[in-house]
């Protein structure tokens, strides 16, 4: 487990953005009461699905100019540009550099970083930490982290534990070196004991996709085709979510200086409705003070915290909130931060049409 303290760092906005796109899922499950029961459990009643062609980085894109535009940021002021997705455009190079040219920014530090759930805390901790040590002459240093993914694009089709579950979308969070910021706390740790439970197995050098220099056996095609999709084993990963997330709240919070009384929202990573109420109770959280906010999007990687402070929390940054997010999984891997948010203009969100 490592923890630490950022100073001098606020975050300035928020905006998401969703394919236009919604989709149910009576196709797979046309049963009334099956499906019920299904959504009852995960939380889910629609997703939105990105169509062929359209990417995570254009999500993000659109997010970006959106969010860029309400601060009124000219775009040759950012320093930093972070894309977090396990989608990315290439292998080579990083789409961050792409999304560089794409978005009009001027030279700047762009990187992608390879997580899902809990990457959104990640990707804002590397970005504050780049801040503390950039020297730019007459204004502040500014970064971008996009987070999201089309999480769907690497789904068996007709596959229960996952194609009811995963939804599309992306997300701009802008940060600013700010003298009079209020201290980050973060708590982030890694067990790689459970990379096999949420694995896509093909496209790495382990298991490429290229075409192979010696022939390989008949049903190989068969078998890349099924390792090029996640594989979720739904069990472990709820068993290490309820063994790590509680304890993780308690350090955050203790870290901090906090309580559970004293922050005013707890945002988790959307993983699904049912793990969600067993992790607040089992923390002792109130309902009131853990948004859930997935029924008409779905489980959307690391895009789920920004999209769920857009989604149920909008209109809550007229002034400083404690805010706690946290996010948990593929990784296994787990991060935590503690900051103060506000006031921001309203988080949005965009439909990509």
């Amino acid at each position: 487990m490592t923890g630490g303290v950022i100073k001098g760092v606020s975050i300035r906005g928020i905006r998401a953005c969703v394919p236009a796109q919604s989709l149910g899922i009576e196709g797979l499950i046309p049963d009334d009461a099956e499906r019920a029961r299904l959504t009852g459990s995960i939380g889910v009643t629609t997703r939105r699905i990105a169509p062929a062609g359209v990417l995570t980085s254009d999500l993000c894109q659109k997010a970006a100019e959106g969010l860029l535009a309400q601060l009124s940021w000219t775009k040759d002021s950012i320093d930093v540009l972070i894309f977090v997705t396990q989608s990315a455009d290439y292998v080579i190079p990083s789409t961050a550099c792409a999304l560089q040219t794409r978005l009009g920014l001027g030279s700047c530090l762009a990187f992608d970083i390879n997580l899902g759930c809990s990457g959104y805390p990640y990707g804002l901790w590397t970005a504050a930490s780049l801040l503390q040590t950039l020297k730019i002459d007459g204004r502040p240093a500014r970064a971008l982290v996009l987070a999201g993914d089309v999480s769907t694009s690497k789904l068996m089709p007709g596959d229960r534990a996952t194609v009811p579950l995963f939804g599309d979308a992306g997300s701009a969070t802008a940060l600013e070196v700010d003298e009079a910021a209020q201290p980050m706390f973060g708590e982030f740790g890694t067990d790689g004991s459970g990379a096999a439970h949420i694995l896509v197995e093909a496209g790495g050098l382990k298991l490429p996709l290229v075409p192979p220099v010696e022939p390989h056996p008949a049903d190989h095609a068969e078998h890349l085709f099924k390792a090029a999709r996640l594989h979720l084993n739904g069990t472990e990963v709820f068993n290490f979510t309820l063994k790590a997330v509680p304890a993780l709240v308690g350090r955050i919070l203790e870290a901090s200086g906090e309580t559970a009384d004293s922050v005013d929202y707890v945002v988790f990573h959307q993983a699904n409705a049912f793990m969600l109420n067993h992790l607040r109770k089992k923390a002792g959280l109130p309902a009131e003070k853990v948004p859930v906010a997935m029924e008409r999007f779905g489980n959307t990687s690391s895009a789920s915290i920004p999209l769920t402070i857009a989604e149920a929390l909008s209109d809550v940054f007229d002034k400083p909130r404690e805010l706690v997010i946290m996010g948990f999984g593929v990784g296994w891997s787990w991060s935590a931060m503690k900051l103060t948010l506000g006031p921001i203009p309203a988080p949005e969100i965009d439909d990509y049409v």
